[in-house]
């Protein structure tokens, strides 16, 4: 029709400046006309696949093409950045890779603190800082605390930040914080208590660690114990539920009560007040001095054999088997040849 070819008459190609007939396949972009064939990357020369192009100082640029010619490299994961680019710390970051090189936090949107070389949360610094002064850093203000803190849930924070969760004054470092208890549904758990409403809950102190005990108690010598917190006076070395002996208001296990205050009867486990027998490397009580199989009493010059680590008179030892008599006689020689070759240390 006239008024068509009177149109494309007046409209030309963006890049041979030829003009279009009227069968030819137009291209617009941003108002500018190409043939489908002068569309192309200023780089390559090639279409743009799937029509993707990308545009710099009035080029237009194949994707290939524009990220190896103008898109920077990410510092950390070396891919091309299309999009957001992060500049910092003398790089170029992807947002997801521009991290606290600490606890891999994102940090294109909190900002950073450079600390020797590395990019660090403010969190992360605070902690860094503290650890090199000695002190801690509250979780909530992320201050350095100057004084004693106040441990909640595992964490460290400014005594001020919390009130009693009964009486509601300000708390102290010595407040306590409460995990379980008996009764009490599970929102009423992990509240923190000052020292005055906690005593009132009858909630044990630890008599090491003058923390409260929530689990297992330990009682003894006048007072409640962590099972951790029990220990040995003089090694330092837990119970753990083994037997303990008191003395002078202080617990000791077995060996250092012995060496601290004399012989242990290998029968009572009780110390030794009065005659002391001393035979197959024990202590023995007089009368729990006595034959393992038949009870009977010895004396030290009463004839015994020893059998199990323990005394039986001559009269069961010669009811034993023949056999078992054998092995334990083999076994006594062995023993008693290895005695007599170990090397006597120099004075």
């Amino acid at each position: 029709m006239p008024g068509i070819n009177l149109a494309l008459g007046t409209m030309f190609c963006s890049r041979c400046q030829e003009g279009f007939e009227p069968q030819d396949k137009i291209v617009n972009s941003n108002g500018e006309l190409w043939h489908p064939d002068c569309f192309v990357c200023a780089q390559c020369f090639r279409r743009f696949p799937d029509g993707v192009f990308y545009e710099f100082d009035g080029r237009k640029y194949c994707e290939h093409d524009f990220h190896v010619l103008f898109a920077p490299c990410c510092g950390k994961c070396g891919e091309f950045i299309v999009g957001r680019v992060i500049k910092a710390m003398n790089a170029s970051w992807h947002p997801r890779c521009f991290s606290c090189n600490m606890c891999d936090k994102e940090l294109a949107d909190l900002g950073f603190i450079k600390n020797q070389g590395r990019a660090l949360c403010h969190d992360c610094n605070a902690k860094v800082k503290a650890e090199g002064s000695g002190k801690y850093i509250c979780q909530k203000c992320h201050g350095i605390i100057d004084d004693k803190p106040l441990r909640f849930r595992g964490e460290v924070f400014h005594p001020y930040h919390f009130n009693c969760s009964a009486c509601g004054i300000e708390c102290n470092s010595d407040a306590r914080e409460v995990k379980s208890r008996p009764g009490y549904a599970a929102n009423d758990m992990n509240q923190i208590y000052c020292l005055r409403c906690h005593d009132k809950m009858g909630i044990p102190i630890c008599g090491a660690c003058r923390r409260p005990i929530e689990e297992r108690v330990v009682t003894a010598l006048g007072k409640h114990w962590h099972v951790e917190h029990f220990v040995c006076a003089k090694c330092e070395k837990p119970f753990l539920g083994h037997r303990h002996y008191e003395k002078k208001g202080l617990a000791y296990c077995e060996t250092h009560y012995h060496q601290l205050f004399g012989n242990l009867c290998f029968i009572c486990n009780q110390v030794i007040t009065g005659d002391v027998v001393t035979a197959l490397n024990k202590a023995w009580c007089q009368h729990h001095f006595a034959c393992s199989v038949c009870d009977q009493r010895l004396n030290p010059k009463s004839k015994f054999y020893e059998f199990d680590t323990k005394p039986a008179c001559k009269k069961c030892y010669e009811k034993f088997p023949v056999e078992l008599r054998r092995r334990l006689k083999k076994m006594h020689e062995q023993a008693a040849r290895r005695t007599v070759s170990s090397p006597t240390p120099n004075p």
